[in-house]
């Protein structure tokens, strides 16, 4: 029968190889220190810690810095230090996502894109920070080109089809102008034209018979064309 000293000794090294295998609760390793690198953390529960403490040291200066009595020099500081939380918590997002865990950035960045944030992306500004002298007027013009970009990224999305510049690319659209043609040519042939007006005046618009007629026949010939029929 093993002594206790034995199970004991044995108790610890299954620990210790747990331990080098990750498989150690993260409770038990709770006060293994925040590493300078994310990168030298292994173990996703402990990137998943870390990163909790650095989101509340960032909680906690932002609401140090939304008092607008500190001195200026204090809020520029704050606001340097959010600034390089900010970047840690970027780089544990980061290694989370390599260890398999939630993509906290792009989580991040969805959500600033939906509450409408302009400042998406280099130095920031909190709090009392944003009316610091030169930030305010700052910040206007990043809100008026974020907008700017936003309007040319609608316009840049647009298809050709919106300005009708493919219209008679499936022949649909020829294939109606080719009806509309005849049915003036016998107007003409017929003398129903009055000479003295212009013939758009007189242009009759296809009727839904001879349109879904049109597309039937584009259908048709799109089959040929698929299966070289």
């Amino acid at each position: 029968m093993a002594r206790p000293a034995e199970k004991a000794r044995a108790m610890l090294n299954k620990w210790v190889a747990m331990r080098e295998a990750g498989n150690v609760d993260p409770a038990l390793r709770r006060n293994r220190k925040r590493p300078n690198l994310a990168s030298e953390c292994e173990h996703l529960a402990d990137a998943e810690r870390f990163r909790s403490q650095i989101v509340r040291e960032i909680s906690d200066k932002i609401a140090k810095i939304q008092n607008p009595a500190l001195g200026e020099h204090e809020i520029r500081e704050l606001n340097d230090e959010i600034n390089h939380k900010l970047r840690e918590k970027w780089h544990w997002n980061k290694r989370i996502h390599e260890l398999g865990g939630l993509d906290f950035n792009a989580i991040e960045r969805k959500r600033q894109i939906e509450e409408g944030d302009t400042q998406l992306s280099g130095y920031r500004y909190f709090g009392a920070a944003k009316d610091l002298p030169g930030v305010k007027e700052l910040l206007e013009k990043q809100k008026a080109k974020e907008q700017k970009r936003n309007i040319g990224d609608v316009y840049k999305r647009i298809p050709p089809d919106y300005y009708g510049w493919r219209d008679e690319e499936d022949g649909v659209l020829l294939k109606l102008e080719e009806i509309a043609s005849r049915k003036l040519g016998a107007k003409k042939s017929r003398g129903d034209l009055d000479a003295t007006v212009g013939d758009a005046d007189y242009i009759d618009v296809p009727t839904p018979d001879e349109i879904a007629g049109a597309l039937l026949e584009y259908k048709k010939k799109s089959l040929l064309e698929k299966y070289s029929l």
